[in-house]
């Protein structure tokens, strides 16, 4: 410890060369950490016990909806249930913290699933015509067997309870057997030229359905797309009967006695036949058709699938969806249940994409008895309660609702305090809704217990329609614990009165960050239309009046201003703030026509907050607003950054414009100005002055805290309106000149922002300032961007070129970019396909500086800190970081006593420290000198609306983390961590000496970077645009792991991506679903335990007794043996041609384990043995087609001599 005191010693007293950093030692090649300073001693070498063995990348469990449902399962004995999606995916759910999702490699949709009941095993059928078998006795299942058919194409799979045979159904309308457990093709085909009569002269369509009669096994019912029907004998290899219907046919259902069934048809209709006479339905029967006044049936939308279930006490069950008239225009989706003569409706949010009915037994020749029914919608998963006669729907256990409004963000915090849980989960359960059914959730299959590994976790989710939920993430399952509705806070938009017409988007409450102390419970909310809203929690209603405070953050207009116009008297004018704002000192500048009446009153706020007292509910309630309002005709900029201290009292925002610092104990406005007078003389580029006429004026009171306080609060107040010096372009380090990007004349992310030079001309008249700003019909702001709905691709290296790339990050942080000739009026889906092609930026993005350019502000964090080198002790600070790659830092000064905090202003101003990194500045993080993580200062939570009491008066409470123990005197100075897309640097307080530097990437770019807690240690996670993860050691930045987790990242997954401790982190992996990782080795072994057991062993329910007397007259199932008849003895192989075997990944890593053993000689010996029977199989197979071609002659042969045989020479 000593010598590394010594270290720092040095360092604090090197040259000031040494801590330059825009020295050459600051440099490295890309993945080399170096030692910044040039005299940095060799000894340097802080404790790290973070190596490479700590970390191991996976997924741990997806939470949300499946994303594009495309099939559903459920196995009646281990009640389980499975849903496939268009993308591959195979979700399975059991009881609540059983959820396993499964991938195919090949990604091809899912058509079809097939449980092997009570096996513990799974069938998919998939688009690429490939069958799957997925082993399910272990937590995560993997694929035992594949069969890929080759020139048949996969159409309906049917496997009967404890068979081992499974029947497909192809598209040429014919239908081969699998074998399960081998998963080889059988002989045994049944041909479609086989099943429909020789006379037929049409081909009867593909395979729709399949099924076996309950009441004889051996019999196969084979319905056909065209409305052909036939009963295959699988014993005579014959048709028992064929049916022949004018409408297509969609699906079947047996009566369980296996004498009638019935079929849905394409018009609409139902029909029941008989097995006695087959000519004609015994019914047929039109449940929405009405007949018209000239005596016409209407015409109906198809019935998709009919489920006919019969019931032990009452009438059976017709369930069915579809069958709607086409007349009624709107209506929704419907599911129709049918029992006796009772019809009943239910109208369903989404398409239907698929139902089952859930019975008591598995067997299909005994009563059914239904008691639920699994509805799968595009959007939802539903279970209606069959037992009740008003139907109603269970409470659905699972997070299916996550994107009931797309998600716009997310946040993750591990490691919570241990009661903020169950305090949100009691608020959030007084607001739940009710009418759900009594009865327990029926799919409780599965086993899952808490893990000893598990601490609170929560996961923030912002929405688009401005709602936010707070879900219990702990032990990797999720749980909606408490839901907020930022709307709430305003007015409700009108759509009629003129101006604020225009103001009005179609998601204008829309969540695009979030910032939660969980320690204080403050939450502050920035949503599109460039407001924050912040949040105080309480047990308790009360009745308060939401303060509203404008912040007027606006860039320059010098197309409205003439140069010499109010060159050396800029106006100021009060800020609109609520009735309860204690700022009458305070003075805000006016807007770019504040010069003017007419200035003032184009002003305008995109929301109006709620100006009455208003009665607000237990948990969490606003207590201030602050909007960034329209200024002469120019919306504002949204709001890139956000950053607020409990302890402090002090909430920071940024954009492109610059820089805000409000008060919010005394709803005040402490700090407004542009990022170009935060440098003051501390500037690090030579800039150019945009207009000779104009006088800059000074700003020197800006750079150092005055004595004269009325000064510090003038020059505080500023904003970048307030100032008409002039505009200045940047001469830029050549490393820095490509990060700049310029779209349409407007600034586009907080990554590059260009400046207000291509703005249009304002043409004369009256009306031509306020109206020429915006085209006709365009909106203040774009729609909100949903993270769920980004599916483009990002570009990985220099070749996509950087108007590409910052396309890309003005998605990223949403800020607004607009375009005076589109307009942005149109739906979701058309938004977000514009938004999504980068053909559009590159067009309208130009790579040079001459432009004028500026700053945005990409990230904030206060804490304590050393504002300038001579500083003793730590102060509050706040860090400022841009997106040129500049950190500045802004000292505060607080009244420390309690009674000063809420009268005595708090002083704030830059004090001219700057330093510099490559690329735009991402996180901030500070350590102690001994390597541990320095946590921001907070405000123990108390209830605002808590009853006094008079013996203990209400005070606050502020928690400052001390430095580590090991570290004596807090004189010694801290480490800090800043990350950019670039790079990461770690320097040394107060000195500023750069003590490492790391180049992260040079093809790509960081698109988010934390540093967070890992086995009792810290380190910097980084996940970049090509989609790796890593991980760098600190304070050394030593690269850790470097995974390519993703081989492309699309817009939705960086938007959504966040790291936090215990090494984990989520993203958004569909527009309804949370993905979570683990980075953690130590979770990754601990991940086992944590999962759900799926298969749970389950003895099978005996079958029923049939009686003596039903058995006799009723017919009894016959005896089958499916191995007599399909198995190769009997029906010898399948055509390998047909089909391909694919042995499952289990199988080869089970066969490489073996060979690598005692036995590998052994296992390799039976290997080639396998190889070589394969082989002999083959030539079996050709000896086998050559003997059927030497019968076929010979037959034919005979024939020919049985027919001539008794003619005469001359009758030949």
């Amino acid at each position: 410890m000593k010598k590394f005191r010594k270290v720092l010693d040095g360092l604090t007293t090197s040259s000031p060369g040494g801590g330059t950093v825009g020295s050459p030692s600051c440099g490295s090649a890309a993945g080399t950490p170096t030692a910044a300073a040039a005299n940095t001693p060799k000894e340097v070498d802080v404790q790290e016990t973070l190596v490479s063995e700590n970390f191991q990348l996976c997924k741990t469990v997806r939470h949300g909806f499946p994303y594009q449902p495309t099939a559903l399962a459920f196995d009646p004995v281990q009640k389980i249930l499975a849903i496939g999606s268009r993308s591959g995916g195979v979700r399975i759910l059991g009881r609540p913290g059983v959820d396993c999702f499964c991938q195919h490699e090949s990604g091809a949709a899912v058509l079809q699933l097939q449980f092997l009941i009570n096996e513990g095993a799974l069938v998919t059928a998939c688009a690429d015509d490939t069958l799957h078998l997925w082993n399910l006795r272990q937590r995560r299942p993997a694929i035992l067997h594949s069969l890929k058919f080759n020139r048949e194409r996969i159409t309906f799979c049917h496997l009967p309870f404890q068979s081992k045979w499974l029947y497909v159904g192809t598209e040429r309308g014919n239908t081969h057997i699998v074998n399960i457990e081998s998963f080889v093709l059988s002989g045994y085909v049944i041909m479609w030229n086989k099943a429909i009569e020789l006379s037929t002269k049409t081909h009867p369509g593909p395979v729709v359905h399949l099924s076996d009669s309950p009441k004889d096994e051996g019999k196969l019912l084979v319905g056909f797309e065209s409305g052909t029907i036939v009963q295959w004998d699988l014993r005579a290899k014959k048709t028992d009967f064929r049916i022949y219907y004018d409408e297509a046919i969609h699906s079947a259902s047996w009566h369980h006695e296996g004498k009638q069934f019935m079929c849905s048809h394409s018009d609409g209709s139902l029909t029941v036949w008989n097995l006695r006479n087959t000519s004609k339905p015994v019914q047929v029967t039109f449940p929405h058709g009405k007949i018209q006044k000239d005596g016409k049936k209407e015409s109906c939308k198809p019935i998709l699938k009919v489920d006919y279930k019969t019931s032990r006490n009452s009438e059976p069950f017709v369930i069915f969806s579809g069958g709607l008239s086409y007349d009624k225009a709107g209506r929704r989706p419907t599911l129709t249940i049918m029992h006796g003569k009772a019809i009943t409706v239910l109208e369903m949010d989404f398409p239907i994409v698929e139902f089952i009915t859930l019975c008591d037994t598995p067997y299909n020749n005994e009563v059914q008895d239904p008691f639920a029914v699994v509805v799968l919608l595009e959007k939802d998963l539903i279970v209606v309660d069959l037992t009740q006669s008003n139907f109603p729907v269970f409470e659905n256990p699972y997070p299916m609702d996550v994107h009931e409004s797309p998600v716009t963000c997310t946040a993750y915090f591990a490691d919570c305090p241990p009661d903020i849980i169950p305090v949100l989960y009691s608020i959030g359960a007084k607001h739940k809704k009710t009418g759900y059914s009594q009865k327990e959730w029926p799919v409780s299959g599965g086993m899952w217990t808490l893990g000893s590994h598990t601490y609170p976790e929560i996961i923030i989710t912002g929405h688009a329609d401005g709602s936010i939920k707070f879900w219990d993430a702990s032990a990797i399952t999720l749980q909606m614990l408490y839901k907020l509705k930022t709307s709430k806070v305003f007015e409700k938009p009108k759509q009629s009165e003129g101006r604020a017409s225009e103001l009005v988007d179609e998601d204008p409450f829309a969540v695009q960050t979030v910032s939660w102390c969980p320690q204080s419970r403050i939450f502050c909310v920035v949503g599109i239309s460039a407001h924050i809203i912040l949040y105080r929690f309480s047990k308790y209603d009360a009745n308060t009046q939401i303060v509203a405070l404008e912040v007027r953050l606006q860039c320059e207009s010098e197309d409205v201003i003439s140069p010499s116009e109010n060159e050396n008297n800029p106006c100021f004018s009060e800020p609109r703030s609520g009735s309860h704002s204690p700022q009458p000192h305070q003075q805000h500048p006016a807007s770019p026509g504040g010069g003017t009446p007419e200035g003032v009153k184009d002003s305008a706020l995109c929301l109006k907050v709620k100006d009455r007292v208003v009665r607000v509910p237990p948990g969490y309630q606003a207590e201030l607003v602050i909007q960034l309002p329209w200024l002469d005709g120019e919306p504002p900029q949204q709001i890139s950054s956000l950053d607020i201290n409990s302890a402090y009292g002090l909430l920071a925002l940024g954009n492109c414009n610059g820089l805000a610092v409000v008060d919010y104990l005394q709803k005040s406005l402490l700090l407004c100005m542009s990022t170009l007078d935060l440098y003051g003389a501390a500037d690090p580029y030579q800039r150019l002055t945009r207009s000779p006429r104009r006088n800059r004026q000074s700003t020197s009171g800006l750079t150092e805290l005055s004595d004269n306080q009325q000064s510090v609060d003038m020059e505080r107040s500023k904003s970048p309106t307030s100032v008409k010096g002039p505009g200045r372009k940047l001469s830029l380090p050549t490393d820095l000149k490509t990060d700049l990007d310029h779209v349409n004349g407007h600034c586009t992310s907080p990554t590059s922002q260009p400046c207000s030079a291509g703005k249009p001309r304002i043409p004369t008249g009256p009306e031509g300032p306020r109206l020429a700003r915006r085209g006709p019909g365009r909106p203040p702001f774009r729609k909100a961007q949903s993270a769920a709905c980004m599916e483009i691709s990002l570009p990985v290296s220099h070749t996509e070129g950087y108007a590409s790339r910052r396309a890309m990050l003005q998605q990223l942080h949403g800020v607004a970019m607009y375009s005076h000739d589109e307009h942005h009026t149109t739906c979701w889906s058309e938004r977000e396909s514009r938004e999504n092609s980068f053909s559009r930026s590159r067009s309208s993005s130009v790579s040079s500086i001459d432009r004028d350019t500026k700053e945005a502000i990409t990230t904030l964090q206060f804490g304590e800190s050393y504002g300038r080198k001579g500083d003793a002790l730590p102060t509050p600070c706040l860090w400022v970081g841009t997106s040129l790659g500049v950190i500045l830092l802004v000292p505060v000064s607080i009244p420390t006593d309690q009674d000063e905090r809420m009268e005595e202003p708090v002083t704030i101003g830059p004090c001219g420290t700057v330093l510099m990194l490559k690329g735009s500045v991402l996180r901030f993080g500070f350590l102690d000198c001994v390597g541990a993580l320095i946590q921001s200062p907070y405000e123990v939570w108390r209830d605002p609306n808590a009853p006094e009491d008079p013996d203990r008066p209400r005070k606050r409470k502020l928690v400052h983390h001390s430095p580590s123990s090991s570290q004596d005197a807090c004189g010694e100075g801290h480490l800090a961590v800043v990350c950019s897309e670039r790079q990461a640097k770690v320097f040394l307080m107060p000195s500023q000496s750069c003590l490492f530097v790391h180049n992260i990437t040079e093809s790509s770019f960081v698109l988010r970077a934390d540093v967070v807690s890992v086995c009792n240690s810290v380190c910097l996670a980084c996940f970049c645009a090509n989609g790796h993860v890593m991980t760098l050691s600190l304070p050394s930045l030593r690269p850790l792991m470097d995974v390519s987790y993703l081989p492309m990242t699309d817009m939705r997954i960086a938007r959504t991506f966040c790291f936090t401790n215990g090494g984990q982190a989520l993203y958004l992996s569909s527009p309804t679903e949370i993905q979570r990782i683990t980075y953690s080795q130590e979770m990754y072994d601990n991940l086992q335990e944590m999962l759900g057991e799926l298969f749970t062993p389950i003895e099978t329910p005996e079958a029923q007794n049939r009686g003596f007397l039903k058995g006799f007259f009723g017919g009894t199932a016959h005896t089958f043996d499916r191995e007599e008849l399909f198995g190769e003895a009997a029906a010898g192989k399948g055509s390998r041609s047909l089909a391909q075997h694919i042995p499952g990944q289990a199988g080869v890593e089970g066969m490489k384990v073996a060979a690598s053993g005692a036995v590998g000689e052994l296992a390799r010996a039976r290997v080639a043995l396998d190889e070589r029977g394969q082989r002999l199989g083959e030539l079996e197979e050709r000896t086998a087609l050559m003997m059927t071609s030497a019968e076929s002659f010979s037959k034919h042969a005979h024939e020919l001599m049985l027919k001539c045989k008794d003619k005469k020479w001359y009758q030949l």
